[in-house]
């Protein structure tokens, strides 16, 4: 996913707790599936960056000498300057790009 195309703001934004627990009706269960969601949004982009630094990772067991890879510094400032796995969770629920189901309520549902 191309984080960058994201309409999540960089900045933090104050939100109306009526519009984040619309689905969920309630705003804790909406504050654990927004959670959960910025986890794996920030496992993610770990993964990411790790992927794209080992390229350019160089095995001196030289402590002396430090290289300063200018594509390094580039794809570092590129992670820097996206907006927070919790701001992104937030706009993909608030946008209901967010999966996420109650096992316990559709059981209910079922015997009712």
């Amino acid at each position: 996913m191309d984080y960058k195309k994201s309409k999540a703001p960089v900045n933090t934004v104050t939100r109306n707790i009526m519009d984040l627990c619309r689905d969920t009706d309630n705003i804790y269960e909406s504050v654990a599936i927004i959670s959960k969601r910025a986890n794996q949004i920030s496992v993610q982009i770990k993964e990411d960056l790790s992927k794209k630094l080992a390229e350019f990772a160089s095995y001196n067991d030289s402590l002396e000498e430090v290289f300063e890879n200018r594509e390094q510094i580039e794809i570092s400032r590129y992670y820097e300057k996206l907006p927070k796995s919790t701001l992104l969770a937030t706009q993909e629920f608030v946008e209901d790009k967010v999966y996420w189901r109650d096992p316990a309520r559709e059981a209910q549902q079922s015997e009712g």
